[in-house]
């Protein structure tokens, strides 16, 4: 009976081959877009996954009250894991202390490269559960070791063994390879960790950390712990809590430090915080293309629906007869099931035909590296699974509603569709363009927010700005005569140093006090170090008061301020010149007020921030490009004169503009995601739009033949065939437009810097919409409305 039921199948498929293409095609189309969001949410569920420890490790995080609200940061002082390890040892298996993830100068004879890596504590590899290909996990116990990654270790020995090789660090550390580690996936948290060196030889190095006045002072390092095999992760978060307050000087516990464990599986997803408390993260996102995968498999099902139902006159005498010979109504339920499955099967071998033409373009677009799980039984079965979810539910309606004929009504000649047979069809062509208008509206609302931000002043001015990141202090020691010598070259207008790049915040301090300041009022500042030159190689842009000069001595407890701090202090700009703050109670003095520049998120307040003189070293050095010689000619003469300073480092920059774009990167990425997935939802509507006009004008044919004869223009019977379809899309635009804008208005409100929703975006969309229903049911329109009249009437 299968058999029999399968070859009626394909036999109908073969007999319409334009209604079997729009099943085959939109069907495919759906459940390629389900695919690729199915992927994408794998790669975002799994993320650090890939780690064996995943649910036991934490990072200690801290929230403080600082300016009135509850910051939260991963920053902790150097001695945490230590005293973790010393008071609350019990509760935890590892506690690690750990540098940032920074790059870092890598030399192995004559090879010299800038690599990503961490100072860690050796426990780490145990920990991350790293899969040693060389060597063993004890490898950084050795106090002058370095562990590699996989690619690493190629970069500079190929194929030979490492394990021994002497190696040195940003041209200062001699260390030894002793072991080499599989390369961490893309959705790892770690994944930029491609070396790893002990702790202690960061800590040995760096004789500052002796100068502090306390070891609590400072929050600049970072902290994991994985705990104890039978602990609670909450409970041994609440044992921490006042970790730090106990420590700190009384001074500082007015910032109210709250210690906590930010558990790894919540790393990815749940990043964000506000006032003390989770806001949101990528999960968001995971919902948002969960949602959008399910509707756009939705509209490819109700294509189907819609075609099987509105050809259903075409079969009314084979169930008719069928059932008179004595098929039973279950057995007409399978057999139209069958045809529906054999559809999906169809669908789904070129879905994943199209998936694997896609996933490169896709990967690029979302800033992923998915693959197609081709060996793993989990995605065959759910493969298999899928498609018989979706065959039953795009089988369902069609098939209940052709196996509900009478044959005698139909064998009569009796039978009529009726009336309002065609309304659950309407109603399926509405909810398919409400979906896609509704994601037309939101890819426009996504790109105008992110149009919005880019166009923000910024405060500065980021054309030709170059940032070089500096890990050896070769260029610190030398910079007047390296300054000198790119303006007498003509390379560059400015350059200075800098402690913080103009797109980040390395630093912030508290310990400042001023007159009319409340003496319980906690307050942390932005505090960028800063050489003189700095305001004109960034053009800053004054309020009131001046830059930093070498022309006055004093300016070496002097500040120049943003305008939010200027509001933040609560002085105008006309009293801000003179005004003197104390920061740990030296007196520094306001010499000048500038507007605010944007660097950390460019939909954010800008933070009030401090500028003052130092001559430690930096770790920026800004760079203002001659516009009237080319960047490469420029950036030749640069690397020329760094190179005679600092022949051991590798030479490499950054531009502003670049770094600044990468802030628009996950907003960009959804936009881009948004429109790939709007365009396809767009793309299966016309398809099954198309299939219905097709056979509308079938339908109609003879009353087409009648109306031409009768004198009908092609215009009128394109309008009349039309018309109906025109009518469903502008209701769906009005259905789509208040979801719309309830949605869309909730995204934007978690910016506060955030654009408006006018109404011309709902107009442009739905004039879209109706432009694409138009150009979709024209072609069969005037096709039908061109047919020879003597041809329409003699159709049966």
């Amino acid at each position: 009976m299968l058999k029999n039921y399968l070859k009626i199948a394909l036999r109908n498929l073969a007999k319409h081959k334009v209604y079997s293409f729009i099943n085959i095609a939109g069907l495919a189309t759906g459940m390629a877009v389900a695919m690729l969001i199915g992927l994408w949410l794998y790669d975002e569920l799994s993320y650090n996954r890939y780690h064996e420890n995943y649910d036991r490790i934490a990072q200690v995080m801290q929230h403080q009250t600082f300016n009135g609200n509850t910051g939260t940061q991963n920053a902790n002082p150097y001695v945490m894991a230590e005293e973790i390890r010393n008071s609350y040892g019990e509760n935890f298996k590892y506690a690690l202390q750990s540098t940032w993830t920074g790059s870092h100068v890598l030399t192995s004879g004559d090879k010299k490269f800038t690599k990503m890596g961490n100072y860690f504590e050796p426990q780490v590899t145990e920990m991350l559960s790293l899969k040693m290909l060389k060597g063993d996990r004890a490898g950084l116990k050795e106090p002058n070791s370095i562990l590699l990654s996989e690619s690493v270790a190629k970069t500079f020995f190929g194929e030979a063994d490492p394990v021994g090789k002497i190696m040195q660090i940003d041209n200062k550390q001699n260390v030894r390879v002793t072991g080499v580690y599989e390369d961490l996936p893309h959705n790892s948290d770690f994944r930029e960790l491609t070396f790893i060196a002990p702790w202690q030889l960061f800590v040995n190095d760096s004789q500052w950390l002796k100068e502090l006045d306390t070891p609590w002072g400072a929050n600049f390092t970072q902290t994991f712990v994985q705990i104890a095999d039978q602990a609670d992760m909450d409970q041994v978060s609440a044992k921490i809590k006042d970790l730090k307050i106990n420590k700190v000087p009384q001074e500082d516990r007015k910032y109210k430090p709250e210690v906590f464990l930010h558990p790894m599986r919540k790393w990815h997803l749940y990043s964000e915080w506000k006032n003390g408390v989770i806001s949101g993260g990528r999960i968001q996102f995971v919902w948002l293309f969960g949602i959008i995968g399910g509707f756009v498999l939705l509209l490819a099902c109700i294509n189907f629906m819609n075609l099987s139902t509105a050809r259903s006159e075409k079969r009314a005498k084979e169930v008719g007869i069928r059932k008179a010979v004595g098929s039973l109504r279950k057995q007409l339920v399978l057999q139209f099931f069958s045809e529906s499955l054999l559809v999906v099967f169809f669908a789904f071998v070129l879905a994943i035909l199209l998936v694997h033409l896609i996933l490169p373009f896709f990967n690029e677009v979302a800033g992923k590296e998915m693959t197609i799980l081709w060996t793993s039984p989990l995605f065959w079965l759910f493969g298999i699974g899928f498609c018989l979810l979706t065959g039953i539910v795009a089988g369902s309606y069609p098939a209940l509603y052709l196996s509900s004929f009478q044959p005698v009504k139909v064998l009569k000649g009796t039978f009529r569709v009726g009336r309002y047979a065609a309304i659950p069809r309407k109603v399926l062509v509405v909810l398919q363009f409400t979906v896609s208008v509704t994601l037309i509206i939101g890819t426009i609302i996504v790109f105008r927010q992110i149009q919005f931000a880019k166009n923000r002043p910024i405060g500065y001015d980021r054309n030709g700005l170059v940032a070089m990141y500096m890990s050896t202090p070769e260029i610190h020691n030398h910079f007047d005569i390296v300054r000198d010598e790119l303006k007498k070259m003509g390379a560059v207008m400015e350059i200075a140093e800098s402690g913080s790049p103009t797109t980040e915040i390395w630093n912030t301090n508290g310990g400042f006090e001023w007159e009319g300041k409340d003496p319980a009022q906690a307050v942390d500042f932005p505090n960028n170090e800063i050489t003189e030159g700095y305001g004109k190689t960034v053009g800053w842009q004054f309020l009131v008061g001046r830059d930093f000069s070498r022309d006055f001595a004093s300016d070496s407890a002097a500040f120049v301020i943003n305008e939010a701090a200027g509001k933040f202090l609560g002085l105008k700009n006309s009293v801000a010149v003179g005004f003197t703050l104390h920061w740990n109670g030296k007196p520094f003095k306001i010499i000048g007020v500038i507007k605010d520049m944007v660097v950390q998120s460019p939909y954010e307040p800008v933070r009030a921030s401090i500028f003052h003189l130092s001559g430690d070293m930096k770790g920026v050095v800004l760079m203002k490009l001659n516009p009237a010689r080319s960047a490469h000619e420029s950036l030749a003469k640069i690397e020329t004169i760094f190179k005679k300073f600092d022949p051991a480092t590798p030479f490499s920059y950054e531009f502003v503009d670049d770094a600044y774009a990468k802030k628009f990167g996950d907003e960009e990425r959804i936009g881009k995601l948004a429109t790939f997935f709007a365009v396809l939802a767009v793309f299966i509507s016309c398809l099954g739009l198309f299939g219905l006009a097709s056979f509308v004008a079938e339908q109609r044919t003879k009353e087409i033949g009648i109306r031409k004869v009768l004198g009908a223009s092609v215009f009128n019977l394109w309008r009349l065939l039309s018309n109906d379809f025109v009518l469903l899309v502008i209701i769906s635009c009005l259905i789509s437009a208040p979801i719309a804008w309830y949605l869309l208005d909730g995204w934007l409100m978690k910016y506060e810097y955030r654009t408006e929703i006018s109404w011309w975006i709902f107009v442009l969309s739905a004039a879209g919409a109706l432009v694409i229903t138009l150009l979709t049911v024209s072609f069969q329109s005037i096709k039908a409305a061109l047919m020879d009249p003597v041809r329409s009437l003699k159709t049966e």
